[in-house]
């Protein structure tokens, strides 16, 4: 068991010989993994900034011709 002001190590080899660089390398690795981030949720986007109503029908000419150019139409 260990002591208030002892710590355990955060890495331990338990087979092989590493170098410094590979020590090193998966230090990095493991604590780029293990760093807590903030977890990203997708922001709703308004009808206005939505890019739905580009791919619409192509525009009729004729009687109510430019109602039906508007948008939700």
């Amino acid at each position: 068991m260990t002591g208030p002001t002892e710590q355990r190590p955060l890495l331990r080899v338990v087979r092989g010989e590493p170098t410094a660089e590979e020590l090193a390398a998966l230090t990095v690795v493991v604590a780029a993994v293990s760093r807590r981030r903030p977890r990203k949720r997708p922001v709703p986007v308004g009808a206005w900034a939505a890019n739905a109503d580009t791919h619409r029908r192509p525009l009729q000419p004729g009687p109510g011709g430019w109602r039906a150019s508007g948008r939700f139409a």
